[in-house]
């Protein structure tokens, strides 16, 4: 029986990789609590931009139900992307790659949005770093020797 001599616990690259992730999630978070408390904004810019036609209690209905989706959508993307960071961190290189086309989507969005935030930016600054910091040679010896061992 032959067993595998190589070391199984991740390098420093792939722990600071898993806490910019996490930081990335965390910054996520308080994208979340920014957007839940700008329920007024968002009834205010939909009076201007529907006019007369919808009444108070649909203006407010409308921003309920409209922040109730965005915070359910950024929830769930937070959960999944903490998901993917611990799978990350146990040397899955599936999840670096799916880890990899999130924070494109996320840098796409920050290129061609109006009205970024500072949180956003700084966001997606650390999920890039996070990534690179998942590509570097003591990153890829250790998802291969994970992958060999497994």
């Amino acid at each position: 029986m032959v067993t595998s001599t190589h070391n199984t616990t991740p390098p420093t690259t792939i722990i600071a990789a898993f806490f910019g992730f996490l930081a990335n999630t965390v910054t996520s978070l308080v994208s979340i609590a920014v957007l839940a408390g700008s329920r007024d904004q968002l009834v205010d810019t939909l009076r201007q931009s529907s006019g007369a036609s919808m009444t108070e209690e649909q203006l407010q209905s409308s921003a309920t139900v409209g922040l109730a989706f965005a915070i359910g959508v950024a929830a769930l993307i937070a959960l999944v992307d903490l998901w993917l960071a611990f799978k990350l961190k146990a040397g899955r290189n599936w999840a670096r790659i799916v880890l990899t086309v999130l924070t494109l989507l996320q840098l796409a969005s920050i290129l061609t949005t109006d009205g970024n935030t500072a949180i956003g930016y700084v966001s997606c600054a650390i999920a890039v770093i996070a990534v690179v910091l998942s590509f570097l040679p003591a990153s890829n010896a250790y998802i291969a020797g994970v992958k060999r061992a497994g």
